[in-house]
């Protein structure tokens, strides 16, 4: 069974996207990091891969999804507490990310999400472990 888990995604300009999740608080990974491509450090176990487009393609035979008229995935991440996800979300507007119109708050389980700047779909959910083993 898989023990780490590496999301990859193509940008259009891997600088701004440095920039706009280092705002969020990411760190990279430099030892995979280069002019085509860096690692995203999400978790001891999690990894997301932002591969410049061009680079992304040798990966696939496949066309890049066009985000701004399709999804091609959603990712999602857990917050420790709802403050933790209105602090996330909120730091992704104000780095520019967009509206992705899906918020949620079923009292045990709470979430917002963001547009990135290369129109990937993100969600930070919080759920109350509490209330899940309860129920």
């Amino acid at each position: 069974m898989a023990t780490k888990i590496f999301v990859n995604l193509p940008v259009k300009d891997l600088n701004q996207s440095v920039a706009f999740f280092t705002k969020l608080g990411f760190s990279f990974n430099a030892q995979f990091t280069n002019e085509d491509a860096t690692c995203m450090v999400i978790s001891e176990d999690i990894y997301v891969m932002l591969l410049v487009e061009k680079f992304f393609k040798t990966f696939t035979k496949k066309e890049i999804a066009d985000t701004g008229r399709t999804t091609e995935v959603i990712v999602c991440l857990s917050a420790d507490s709802r403050a933790q996800v209105d602090e996330l979300v909120d730091k992704a507007f104000a780095a520019g990310a967009t509206e992705s119109n899906f918020t949620t708050d079923q009292g045990f389980m709470y979430g917002r999400s963001f547009q990135d700047l290369d129109g990937h779909l993100w969600e930070i959910m919080y759920m109350d472990a509490n209330a899940i083993q309860q129920g």
